[in-house]
């Protein structure tokens, strides 16, 4: 490792990080989406529980390590202060209904591509070819003007963007919490899951936060887990084999493609499925497309996905961060409704 350059012990940190988080999402089917849906359909919090496990215990790791550690969050996009409100609720409903369309969001897929699911390679490759067309391709003209669009800018300079007190929005999480698990309290005990993903995130922080301020070599920029605009990278990273300059954040999802795989070998949660041969199969290719690309689009725009916006973006204590969450996981709710509803009506 001292021969190591920096850049180079954090990619490989990273790759640890993407890693564990891969193989404790196989293994719990920790899922954001996949919450909602057994809520609204089998009435079931347990994965719900994780998630704000997750949410938790991100904020409570990063807030401790931040501050041990002396590391500025303020110049995170979350933190910044020209924030679009409108086009963060818009991306955040784009993207919570995109994300139940394609069944999985960006970090989902990612899991259930390792695990033997094929279809979500296509999800994967759509959220990066529409997130990356977002920000400097085809798409880049079409939304960059509604993102920088003054009047809309003034109007949610009204609202500035504010860190949210740490106290405050712990209290109110640990009380949803409790909502969710009260049938069966003693069940908190068993959401590990989001303990452990959660302290992957302020993991995150103090890799590229506090061992990335040495780095002379390469700028490292501060992050933590965040799989929009890198799903974009990654994709670049793959056309054009350029291995020289590897950045953290794409190490960190091949390191979740092969967590999930390593534990998809031991687990019994394992998914199998083809490619097109018939019409039924046929639709669910478009579902996947098509919920790609809105995630793509809605992630760009909402500035995070679920795991980006619901997990790093809120253990920052950002209000921006709170809002887009909220717009992904309302617009997931009633997406679901209305897939069930529709469902019922046939039968």
């Amino acid at each position: 490792m001292e021969d190591l350059e920096i850049y180079e012990v954090i990619n490989i940190m990273a790759f640890a990080v993407g890693l564990l988080f891969g193989a404790i999402s196989q293994k719990s089917q920790f899922c954001f989406g996949g919450s909602i849906k057994d809520y609204v359909k089998e009435g079931s919090t347990q994965r719900a529980g994780s998630i704000v496990m997750a949410m938790i215990s991100a904020i409570v790791t990063t807030y401790f390590i931040t501050t041990y550690y002396d590391i500025d969050l303020s110049a995170t996009p979350y933190l910044k202060e020209n924030i679009n409100y409108f086009t963060v609720i818009l991306g955040g409903a784009l993207f919570g209904t995109g994300m139940i369309i394609a069944d999985g969001c960006t970090a989902r897929h990612m899991v259930k591509f390792s695990s033997g699911d094929t279809y979500s390679i296509i999800s994967l490759i759509f959220i990066a070819i529409a997130a990356f067309a977002t920000i400097k391709g085809v798409l880049n003209p079409i939304f960059m003007p509604l993102i920088q669009n003054q009047t809309l800018l003034e109007i949610s300079s009204y609202l500035s963007n504010f860190m949210v007190n740490i106290y405050f929005l712990v209290a109110i999480l640990v009380a949803l919490l409790i909502f969710l698990m009260k049938n069966d309290l003693k069940k908190i005990v068993y959401l590990y899951d989001g303990v452990l993903i959660g302290i992957l995130v302020g993991l995150m922080w103090y890799i590229t936060g506090y061992i990335g301020a040495d780095s002379f070599e390469r700028t490292i920029s501060l992050g933590s887990l965040s799989f929009i605009y890198s799903s974009g990278e990654t994709l670049q990273t793959i056309t054009e084999y350029n291995l020289f300059e590897l950045k953290y954040s794409v190490v960190l999802i091949f390191g979740i493609f092969f967590g999930a795989f390593i534990m998809s070998l031991f687990s019994k949660k394992k998914t199998a499925s083809c490619c097109v041969v018939n019409e039924v199969q046929n639709k669910k290719l478009q579902s996947k497309i098509i919920g790609g690309i809105m995630m793509g689009i809605g992630g760009v725009l909402a500035i995070g996905c679920t795991v980006g916006q619901g997990l790093t973006g809120l253990s920052t204590l950002a209000f921006s961060s709170l809002v887009a969450i909220s717009a992904i996981m309302i617009s997931a709710y009633f997406t679901i409704r209305f897939q069930k509803e529709r469902s019922e009506n046939k039968q």
